[in-house]
């Protein structure tokens, strides 16, 4: 494989098991996975900036392939700044290929030498994201077969504080 480095971007709020099955997917294919949380200052989200941080540092932090990094601003901009050709993204619906497939040809528009490569979740988790786990957890329910026990333990907290 040689040196080959992708980029998995996205807000992570929360961290699913379906992002987890995503990068590890990407660390089939590529040497290391920067795993690079949006740090949109305009978006307000569940879980403030350091929190995203740090649940994926406690969830890959044993993983020496997969680095925790963000970035503010155009992706694209941020792969020049790393000198990293490829972004790696998980796709679990027509809906997703729409958005997604619209964004890969503006990254490329933006920079020609940037690929996007598309990743297939297991479908246990095709249905998973982010809205619907904050959601389940905001009206009581919970989802330990979708988030990693850290975020579990932060939803259940985030959303007691709130009661």
């Amino acid at each position: 494989m040689g040196n080959s480095i992708a980029v998995c971007p996205g807000s992570f709020d929360p961290v699913t098991n379906g992002h987890i099955d995503i990068i590890k997917r990407a660390l089939v294919v590529f040497d290391r996975v920067i795993v690079a949380v949006l740090k949109n200052s305009s978006k307000t989200g569940m879980f403030d900036f350091d929190e995203r941080l740090d649940m994926l540092r406690t969830v890959f932090g044993d993983n020496d392939r997969i680095e925790i990094d963000f970035f503010d601003g155009l992706l694209v901009d941020y792969m020049k700044k790393k000198k990293i050709k490829v972004i790696a993204k998980g796709l679990r619906a027509i809906s997703d290929f729409e958005v997604e497939f619209q964004m890969a040809l503006m990254n490329r528009e933006v920079d020609l030498e940037i690929e996007t490569v598309f990743l297939v979740p297991s479908v246990k988790y095709s249905f998973v994201s982010s809205r619907f786990v904050k959601e389940i957890y905001r009206m009581g329910g919970e989802l330990k077969d979708i988030v990693p026990e850290i975020v579990d333990r932060k939803l259940k907290e985030k959303f007691q504080s709130i009661k």
